[in-house]
């Protein structure tokens, strides 16, 4: 029987790579199983041979066991499948420059062994840096210098956390990747809910810009070539001083699962079993859609498409517990019938956060798209 339980449980967690989050407990399950999936359908295995083995609740437990092991297996069957064709999508939304990246990069969109032995990228220390006092707070960033010599790219970065929590260690794996690849990489502390609302962090990105820029020359920045980059809230941070404050020298802007349309958000919130939306955005922003809805407009990224739009790459899960996945799409929609170059790579098993890991499916599949993306823009 404890044999049979065990399997069972297993089985009911295997379904968070195809059903969306319902606690937030199970938010954190969801980014663990599908992308780390070796741990459980390894574990998987001595399990069923011991099921095997035993008559009793054989029948039960082979059936549950050989469904648990395979869809702990699925994540990776569905890279390799999201990956087949990624290639020519991002050459079609971004152009043959893609395929003339060379140096340290992802050779192929997914590897299996990658997920055991890495990517090989190496340790580069960063520096901490107070880029200026605003609102009385001292703010710094995090600068990673690139493992290529002279002027190159940066790589500006803001992190997310609803824009009440958080700060720029987050994800540190993905700074020091591309700081391997060749960037300059910036990840920027800024000014939190609900102590201070919008537009707090837009100027607090603009404070970030000029103290880069004074600094480009001992920093070795190419200040016509910056990407951002921004998760969760910074992805909103990154879209809206993109698309709405746009930095001179700004060639692209990469969003993973970022708000872009703050009405829209308020009318679809998320589970309240997992986060209250709706009081989220009222701390950032000082109110509701009706209080403020100046406020709600001005970061609202989605609302200021044109035709001169940065270049913008978007990553969302789709079933992704706290952003719906159709705020990208729709994004993907509109930028696309103003022709602005863009591209959204959909993860059908990954939820918020699910690059955390750079060498699981979502991570590797996300970087393989970022690199590309961003060397198209930045040559």
């Amino acid at each position: 029987m404890f044999r049979l339980i065990i399997i069972i449980f297993l089985f009911l967690l295997s379904l968070v790579n195809f059903i969306p989050a319902q606690s937030k407990e199970l938010w954190y399950v969801s980014i663990l199983i599908p992308e780390f999936p070796y741990f459980f359908f390894l574990a998987m295995i001595p399990l069923l041979f011991w099921s095997y083995k035993k008559e009793k609740y054989r029948a039960a437990c082979l059936t549950f066991g050989v469904a648990a092991f395979l869809i702990f297996c699925s994540p990776v069957v569905r890279a390799y499948n999201v990956g087949k064709n990624l290639n020519s999508e991002l050459v079609n939304a971004c152009g043959e420059k893609v395929n003339n990246l060379n140096g340290f990069r992802e050779h192929q969109p997914f590897s299996f062994w990658q997920m055991f032995f890495g990517n090989g990228a190496k340790e580069i220390p960063f520096k901490t840096y107070q880029y200026a006092v605003n609102g009385g707070e001292k703010l710094s960033l995090n600068f990673t210098p690139s493992a290529m010599p002279g002027v190159r790219p940066c790589l500006f970065v803001v992190h997310g956390g609803s824009w009440k929590r958080g700060d720029n260690s987050e994800i540190a794996a993905m700074n020091n990747y591309f700081a391997n690849a060749g960037y300059q990489v910036s990840t920027m502390n800024y000014r939190l809910a609900p102590k201070f609302h919008s537009p707090a962090t837009q100027d607090d990105v603009k404070s970030a810009f000029k103290w880069l820029k004074a600094h480009a020359v001992e920093l070795k920045i190419d200040t016509n070539n910056f990407v951002m980059l921004g998760r969760s809230a910074g992805g909103q941070i990154v879209a809206t001083s993109a698309y709405v404050n746009t930095e001179p020298g700004v060639k692209g802007v990469m969003i993973f699962y970022g708000p872009n349309d703050m009405f829209w958000s308020y009318k679809h919130p998320d589970n309240p079993l997992i986060m209250d939306s709706k009081m989220v955005q009222r701390d950032f922003l000082g109110g509701s859609p009706t209080h403020v809805p100046d406020r709600y407009k001005a970061e609202s990224a989605y609302l200021f498409i044109n035709r001169k739009t940065l270049p913008t790459l978007q990553v969302h899960g789709m079933i992704d517990a706290h952003v719906h996945y159709e705020q990208s799409l729709r994004m993907a929609k509109k930028l696309d019938q103003f022709g602005v170059k863009n591209f959204l790579l959909s993860l059908p098993w990954a939820t918020h956060g699910c690059e955390y890991n750079l060498n699981g499916p979502s991570g590797q599949l996300s970087v393989y798209s970022m690199e590309r993306f961003a060397y198209a823009v930045t040559h």
